[in-house]
């Protein structure tokens, strides 16, 4: 019982805490009265007390009441943040494509487009989705890569771009489990083929390379059937699709080696690029 009413009590103490400081910036001077640091510090706190649009709302004002001030930049940042924490994704990318407009050259500008990248990421659905908004997150986390290799927003942008890829990869995997499963073998076909060479690095491939050779050899396209599983093997020789794989063409009185010369082109290309060291 008294765990409970500590608990309790230390909840309305915050809430009254909030409370107070709201209450203390609806009855204090107007705004348009009020220094530029004194703004940015009651914004601060409305922030830390996930009060985002009405910090937004505070940062944006302090950029209308003190354009040339040092705060006025980093308002606008701020802003931003708020604005993602809040959810509102298309605000937060503005604020954040302004600041690189203003200040392209600032120590904040690889967070603006790091914020940028972020938004589109986190409305990432899941694979069954239209997945548009991925391919704006793959492209706003290539920026942040390769335009502020440096930078402290490099490693999680590089994290999430590979996350990215992955939410496509499996896209197209779904595409082409369903044309499989109602005997669509050419249109499987061709979504597998793209993980494969699209989307190489995900942890998609070994199970597309997989459901090449069930669809190759639905197609009674052995060679490519017996391709596809080499690759398979010299590139995921460890893993559960190799030896479902494995059983699947030895059944058939196939084997795991690839036959060259015979078969689809591209996976002949493929494998000669995997007998040379540059696939995956």
């Amino acid at each position: 019982m008294t765990m409970k009413w500590g608990r309790i009590t230390w909840l309305l103490l915050t809430f009254s805490g909030v409370l107070s400081a709201c209450n203390g910036m609806e009855n204090s001077e107007p705004l348009e009265e009020l220094p530029a640091q004194k703004i940015y510090e009651q914004a601060e706190i409305l922030l830390e007390n996930n009060l985002n649009q009405e910090a937004s709302d505070l940062f944006a004002k302090i950029e209308r009441l003190y354009p040339y001030s040092k705060l006025a930049k980093q308002s606008l940042i701020m802003s931003a943040v708020a604005n993602h924490q809040g959810g509102f994704y298309l605000q937060s990318r503005e604020d954040s494509r302004r600041f690189l407009d203003f200040y392209p050259a600032d120590k904040n500008a690889a967070h603006a487009q790091y914020l940028i990248a972020l938004s589109f990421y986190d409305q990432i659905d899941n694979v069954s989705r239209d997945q548009s908004v991925t391919f704006e997150a793959i492209q706003a986390f290539r920026n942040v890569i390769e335009r502020y290799p440096n930078s402290e927003y490099a490693s999680p942008a590089l994290l999430k771009f590979d996350l990215s890829l992955d939410h496509l990869a499996g896209k197209e995997m779904e595409i082409g489990r369903y044309y499989q499963k109602r005997g669509h073998f050419g249109a499987a076909i061709a979504r597998f083929r793209v993980v494969v060479e699209e989307f190489q690095t995900t942890s998609h491939t070994p199970e597309a390379l997989y459901r090449l050779v069930e669809s190759y050899l639905s197609l009674g396209l052995s060679a490519d059937a017996q391709t596809t599983g080499a690759i398979l093997g010299h590139n995921f020789q460890a893993s559960d699709w190799y030896k479902d794989a494995y059983v699947l063409l030895t059944g058939q009185g196939l084997s795991m080696e690839a036959v060259d010369n015979e078969g689809s082109s591209w996976l002949n290309n493929l494998w000669r690029r995997v007998g040379q060291g540059k696939w995956l």
